[in-house]
This record gives structure tokens, sequence and C-alpha cells, in this order.
């Protein structure tokens, strides 16, 4: 939902620049709050398979007593969750990135039309410089979270529970940046310095 929410405003970014002086801030209000009505429902849509074919077994041997959690879908459903799960993950990255590349043109398009003497490369280059932040960031956060999205594929039995700390510490490790928004957008850019 994090990687959404950011390409949400990534957007809003992007229909700043293009609607200009035309942008209203209200009507933009009533379609964020829509908006995320729509992401939230979308995701426990197409994440509530999970919790109907997931399943609880108590293993008692005499080595050890440990509770299993078992996810068993059948073929269809496995095709259908990890078209979810790559969904999930692939397009706020991909919204990210168009609304950077649209924010950062339009602003330069615009700049060329007020400073003739420069040309559209030039100040392109400028916007890209200035604006690099729009493009590191979203990098950042899906490579932390391809982690999480390849440990989401991987279904392992697991021997000892050492196996189970390095699954928990590779998801959790996965967590860390979306929850770092602060250092990822607000530190390496220069509007707010």
């Amino acid at each position: 939902m994090d990687q959404w929410l950011n390409a949400c405003v990534a957007t809003e970014r992007a229909v700043t620049i293009i609607k200009a002086t035309y942008f209203h801030k209200q009507t933009s209000k009533k379609i964020a709050k829509i908006v995320i009505v729509i992401l939230v429902i979308f995701t426990i849509g197409t994440s509530i398979t999970d919790l109907l074919y997931r399943r609880l077994i108590d293993e008692d041997t005499e080595d050890y007593k440990r509770i299993w959690c078992i996810v068993s879908y059948p073929s269809s459903l496995k095709i259908f969750n990890f078209i979810m799960h790559t969904f999930h993950f692939m397009t706020p990255f991909i919204i990210n990135l168009m609304s950077a590349i649209i924010l950062i043109t339009k602003k330069s398009r615009r700049r060329s039309n007020l400073q003739i003497n420069r040309s559209f490369k030039e100040l392109l280059k400028e916007q890209i410089r200035q604006h690099k932040h729009l493009f590191t960031a979203p990098v950042l956060l899906v490579i932390l979270v391809l982690l999480r999205l390849i440990l989401s594929f991987v279904s392992k039995c697991m021997k000892s529970t050492n196996d189970a700390w390095l699954f928990l510490i590779g998801y959790f490790i996965s967590f860390i940046l979306p929850m770092l928004t602060f250092v990822v957008f607000i530190l390496p850019s220069k509007f707010y310095k």
C-alpha cells in the first residue's frame, strides 16, 4: 500500500505541473479521498485469497513443538497471486518514474518558453540534476521491496529455526526504506534545504 501512496503523490506532483494555474486544491483533495478508498479496497480484494488459503498446522515431535503457517493455492490461483504481487510491485514504480519524467519535461518546456536564450536540452539537463531525487527514491524503494517480492514467491519448508530467522530478517529489511520516507524523499531534495 505504501508504494501505491508514493505513486499517488508522484502523480499529483505531475498533475500540478501539467495543470499549473488551473490546478484546484479542493478537487484534488476529493479525488485523493476517492483514490485512497479505491486503493484500500483493491489491495484487500487482490490479497484476500491469501487469507482464504492460509492454514495453521500444529506439529508436535519429540524434539520440538511448532506451529506451521501453510499456504496452498490451486494452480490457477498461484498464477493470479504471482500476477497480483508483480502488479503491486511494478505498477507504482512505473507510475513514479513516469510522473518524474513528465514533471521534469513539462518544467523544462515551460522554462524554455520563458528563457529564449537557453536551449530546451540545456534546461532539461538542469532540471534532471535538480530533481534527480525523483528518480533515485523510486529505484531505492524498488531495490528493497524486491527482497519482499522474492520472499513472497519463495515457499520453502524450514527444518530449523535458523532458517526462519533468515526469512524474517530479510522480510523486515524490505520494510526499512518505506519507513525511512524522510531520508529517501526529503533529505535528497534540494527544495527542502
